[in-house]
């Protein structure tokens, strides 16, 4: 039998950034809080100290900071033809452990949605007709828009302190930003990074061809700043060291920085780690959760934590998994359409363009995980999709982030692999490379989804969960349509050498190359329960008192980094538990 601890009034499952918020906000209202954490614990001092932290062995190539596939992996497999196998080894995504979770090692890039992106299916439908949609597309709306999130958009780049310059304040249109995104209430907290010269040099180049460059919006400190818990921030000093590692100088923003040692001084907020959720517990009629079972791995045993509110805060595959073997929603079956959890299950779709020059010194020693210039002259409300035969887009990025002779070494393809013909290209070339990057939108599709396992279990013995994922045509026309602009802004740079990196038709995913962190979807938000697995303010619709956070919640994946609108929808449904649930515990919708 498990032991029992003393019951809470919430239990929050997971610590990263949605874990930290919820915590923080609910903390205000004087409830009883515990949060169960998977992994170790860990904060910027000591465990991101340098120079232990900038070691690109242990942490850019063995992943120290990541999740080890024999704590939790996946199967994965492209098609229902195909049989899923585990992933074994970190390839394609890398969920982060312990304490702050993936908010700890990203590079830091915080966008917000276009509007359009909330309300996707009526975007298109509104301007090219119901008929352009593919049959096997499942794109739909959120079920709250943009301008209800717009002030939780603004908190959330508050807190965690984010650098940009703004392109649309209440709908006038500022020189030096974004023109094309969403109406901003106020400026970014920090005024915009200093960008290397890569950055700069895209910048001047995409000016010329009549884009609209702008400063990468980012989570790097500017400048010192001090957010609204009383949490500090260092100006940047462009290390290079902050995707997959750590921010030894308070300068990068994650939950450490942020807010948790704020959280921490409220005696009524409490953390576990090593204690992983195993299962989230149900009333006897299956209404509401009574709170959850999880594995303390210092005591070695199952440990019930009873609780009146559960708060599912963990990473997007966990989340899903969770919720599949709590029986919360109805598992999605791909062949018939119906059920919800686990689908919709969405990826990011990336390329780009390496250019060498020969007299020319990029210092790649120098950079930041949001350095650079972007342009959205290619984003998803500025293509005619009709025309164009896809329905998504991409933003354009360019900005050293970092010049780790293991993990960037850019080389002219046909270059040797090892020994004196690599050895004297690597001479030749390195600090001369520059790079511009298109970072893609991915539609949501029925046969994309997420369910258990019917082989495979975990050291709990719980089957394992599975992803089905392949690339669709329709993604495949959207990278293409970047590649046939941008090799000839590229070109235009007058590089000596030149190559692409692009999906082609008929490309297969493929688990081993590291593409992105970015999964979404599996408990999609919806306007009814029949379509989606949680309601507008992230409330399971068929347990009201579970309310699950993160990128689960995208309908479909965006052009950009997810981060933004995750913290944006974490503090819209804080709002609503403070405002609106704790006073009359109930359904919300």
């Amino acid at each position: 039998m498990a032991r029992q601890e003393a019951k809470k009034d919430v239990v929050i499952v997971g610590l990263g950034w949605t874990g930290a918020i919820m915590g923080i906000e609910l903390a205000q209202e004087g409830l009883e809080i515990v949060a169960l954490e998977r992994g170790h614990d860990q904060d910027t001092v000591p465990n991101f100290q340098y120079p232990q932290m900038i070691d690109e062995l242990k942490f850019g190539v063995r992943l120290k900071m990541m999740q080890k596939p024999s704590q939790q992996t996946l199967t994965v497999r492209r098609n229902e033809s195909e049989t899923a196998l585990p992933y074994r080894s970190l390839g394609s995504f890398l969920p982060g452990n312990g304490v702050g979770g993936a908010g700890t090692h990203w590079n830091g890039l915080n966008w917000r949605p276009q509007a359009e992106e909330m309300r996707l299916r009526s975007y298109v439908t509104e301007n090219w007709g119901e008929g352009i949609i593919p049959a096997d597309m499942t794109i739909g709306d959120y079920p709250v828009t943009y301008d209800e999130l717009e002030p939780f958009f603004a908190r959330f780049e508050r807190v965690a302190g984010i650098s940009g310059t703004a392109g649309n304040i209440k709908g006038e249109l500022r020189e030096g930003g974004n023109p094309f995104e969403g109406w901003r209430s106020e400026e970014y907290p920090m005024p915009a990074m200093p960008s290397t010269w890569d950055g700069a040099k895209f910048a001047e180049a995409a000016k010329a061809a009549g884009y609209h460059p702008f400063p990468s919006p980012g989570g790097i400190a500017s400048r010192a700043y001090v957010n609204e818990y009383g949490m500090q921030m260092g100006p940047c000093n462009h290390c290079g060291f902050c995707e997959r590692y750590g921010c030894f100088q308070y300068s990068k923003s994650s939950p450490q920085t942020a807010i948790l040692d704020r959280l921490k001084q409220y005696p009524n907020f409490t953390y576990r780690t090593e204690s992983e959720v195993l299962r989230v517990e149900m009333a006897a009629d299956g209404k509401t959760a009574t709170g959850v079972t999880y594995f303390d791995e210092k005591a070695g045993e199952e440990v019930f934590q009873p609780a009146d509110i559960v708060i599912l805060a963990t990473y997007q595959l966990n989340n899903v998994h969770l919720m599949l073997l709590s029986g919360i929603g109805q598992p999605y079956d791909a062949r018939t359409g119906e059920g919800v959890t686990g689908k919709n299950y969405g990826y990011q779709m990336n390329g780009g363009v390496t250019m060498f020059f020969k007299d020319e010194h990029f210092n790649p020693f120098i950079g930041t995980g949001a350095n650079g210039f972007c342009i959205d002259d290619f984003g998803m409300n500025n293509i005619d999709y009709g025309a164009e035969g896809f329905i998504g887009g991409a933003y354009w990025r360019s900005g050293q982030t970092n010049g780790q002779p293991i993990r960037s070494m850019p080389l002219p393809s046909g270059t040797p692999t090892w020994g004196a013909g690599w050895k004297q290209a690597v001479g030749e070339w390195y600090g001369h490379a520059m790079s511009i990057g298109a970072h893609g939108s991915c539609m949501s599709y029925a046969t994309n989804h997420l369910d258990l396992d019917p082989t495979y279990t975990d050291r709990h013995g719980r089957p394992l969960m599975r992803m089905t994922f392949n690339w669709n045509a329709n993604d495949i026309r959207q990278t293409q349509f970047m590649k046939s602009k941008m090799e000839p802004l590229a070109q235009s740079m007058n590089p000596d050498l030149m190559q692409s990196s692009f999906k082609k038709e008929g490309a297969q995913y493929d688990v081993r190359p590291y593409q992105t962190t970015h999964n979404t979807g599996g408990h999609i938000m919806s306007d009814t329960p029949t379509t989606g697995v949680v309601n507008r303010y992230s409330q399971a619709w068929d347990k009201h008192n579970v309310f699950a956070l993160g990128a689960g919640n995208f309908v479909q994946n965006t052009q950009y980094n997810p981060t933004g609108l995750v913290g944006g929808l974490a503090y819209w449904t804080a709002h609503a538990i403070r405002t609106q649930y704790l006073s009359n515990p109930r359904p919300l919708v």
